[in-house]
């Protein structure tokens, strides 16, 4: 009887647990993880630089393209100016995706301030080019909040973190000044995740209920083992590999270790379905308007495929 009423009981916070789970699925083994706003089991669409693949990279525009389309986070690189202020880019130096040249961390915010990123998207694209993309600047992530406000979701990237000693530091302020964070340290709508595995437990020191998301780069077919999985929740909820290294035997291990899957960048349909079938809990893409319909199809085949009794 004992073990029965023990079975019961576990049931019953097991569904509790599910039910306030976010998109970024079971806490870590450390229990300490707070929930975010998407739940668990809604596959979350993550507009990745913003709806890149629309306008330029890391602007206000992109950022509130990817919202329009209905994308669940928006996706933000950090690197940090010479003076120590953190701004949207995905690269250490300007020169890409600004009228610049030179590395941001030699550079003070009042002069990437001065640089043009917008124009170069235009150039490179001329079919989707917009008189409003030139001359747009670089945002801080400070007026990327001020912008999009609390009501938004957020998933944060430490760049290149070594380069820039602080940024964890300096990024979690950001986050107590924006109200990101609860008194607690909880957050709703904040993911952290980063290629730096020191970067992530840095953070995790600080602040050990942020939801991180550890990031792989694969050069060949991507493994990982059971040990590899196991000591990543210790610290985070997810991993987020490049997809084309990837298989579903990789996101089958993932997923069995109750950590959240959201492979980068995914742009094909084709490619979308693949993950979807794989078991993907999420993915970044450039086209969040072309990921919905994806989904919404692989949702009505899914309920299609359901069986009555």
């Amino acid at each position: 009887m004992k073990t029965n009423l023990k079975k019961f009981g576990f049931c019953m916070m097991s569904a509790a647990f599910i039910l306030q789970a976010t998109s970024m699925g079971a806490s870590a083994a450390n229990g300490n993880h707070s929930n975010s706003s998407i739940h668990e089991k809604k596959i979350v669409n993550v507009a990745h630089r913003g709806a890149s693949g629309y306008a330029p990279e890391h602007t206000i525009p992109a950022y509130q393209m990817g919202e329009q389309m209905k994308g669940d986070y928006i996706e933000i690189d950090l690197q940090m100016t010479k003076d120590g202020r953190l701004v949207a880019m995905h690269d250490e130096k300007v020169d890409r995706t600004t009228n610049g040249t030179g590395l941001v961390k030699d550079l003070t915010l009042a002069e990437i301030k001065k640089l043009d990123a917008g124009t170069w998207f235009n150039e490179k694209y001329p079919q989707l080019a917009k008189e409003g993309y030139e001359g747009l600047k670089v945002p801080t992530l400070e007026e990327v909040f001020k912008k999009f406000g609390k009501k938004a979701n957020y998933y944060i990237e430490t760049k290149s973190p070594g380069v820039y000693p602080g940024m964890e530091e300096e990024l979690l302020q950001v986050l107590e000044e924006y109200k990101m964070v609860d008194s607690k340290g909880r957050t709703k709508n904040v993911l952290i995740q980063s290629f730096s595995k020191e970067s992530l437990m840095k953070v995790h020191d600080l602040n050990p209920r942020l939801p991180l998301v550890q990031l792989f780069s694969y050069k060949n077919q991507a493994t990982i083992s059971d040990e590899e999985l196991e000591s990543i929740k210790e610290y985070a909820v997810g991993v987020g590999p490049n997809f084309s290294k990837v298989d579903g035997q990789y996101v089958k291990m993932v997923r069995n270790h109750d950590l959240q899957f959201h492979p980068y960048t995914v742009n094909e349909r084709a490619d979308m379905k693949k993950a979807l079938e794989w078991g993907a809990t999420g993915l970044f893409t450039n086209y969040p308007d072309v990921f919905n319909e994806v989904l919404s199809e692989y949702k009505h085949k899914d309920n299609g495929n359901k069986v009555t009794k």
